[in-house]
């Protein structure tokens, strides 16, 4: 798919989660509607408040917003790469609106029911990537606030499962939860028994 046909629905898609060692990662698809939403950008750029923000206008205003994840079982089973394609396949496939092409932030395109072109840096050049990369973060944000309710000792709350100073501290003390991924090296170099 080189351009997009005048008139075509045409779905964003991106991820958040690829880096971290725990929790699952999260993707987004979102089909813009007629309404323009103000300060689209790529999530990284944003704060948290923006984030939140644009979050709640962007499922007010949206035509469609669909949500899929791939688990942190899926992920070890898969490998990183291939489990974001899965979520993101989720996602498109969680839309109540069948987009006629969809516009995937990245190299990759995830096998689709409808035609895709991947693009590097969509999500700070095409708005419905922008949308998707922000309701993908602020979704998996707030999976991992519920997380750290569950192991408080890793400091989810901080750093989402990034690899911090902090966190490899507190996998180097308590060794590994559930939510970890043992295929990710940092975690497989300190596993421990597993945090209940």
């Amino acid at each position: 798919m080189n351009a997009v046909a005048t008139g075509v629905l045409v779905a964003g898609v991106d991820e958040a989660g690829r880096g971290p060692l725990a929790g699952p990662v999260v993707a987004a698809a979102v089909i813009l509607g007629d309404a323009a939403i103000a300060g689209l950008a790529d999530s990284k750029a944003l704060g948290v408040a923006a984030r939140e923000t644009l979050h709640d206008q962007i499922l007010a205003l949206a035509r469609a917003v669909g949500v899929g994840m791939a688990s942190v079982a899926e992920i070890d089973a898969l490998n990183i790469h291939h489990a974001t394609l899965l979520a993101m396949r989720r996602a498109v496939d969680a839309l109540t609106t069948v987009p006629g092409a969809a516009l995937i932030d990245g190299r990759f395109c995830p096998p689709l029911s409808c035609p895709a072109r991947a693009l590097v840096g969509g999500d700070a050049s095409e708005p419905a990537i922008s949308a998707a990369s922000i309701v993908a973060k602020v979704r998996r944000d707030r999976l991992m606030l519920e997380l750290h309710e569950r192991f408080p000792v890793y400091g989810f709350d901080r750093h989402k499962g990034y690899p911090t100073p902090a966190h490899l501290r507190a996998l180097a003390d308590w060794g590994a939860c559930a939510e970890h991924r043992r295929s990710f090296r940092p975690v497989r170099d300190r596993l421990r028994p597993e945090v209940p």
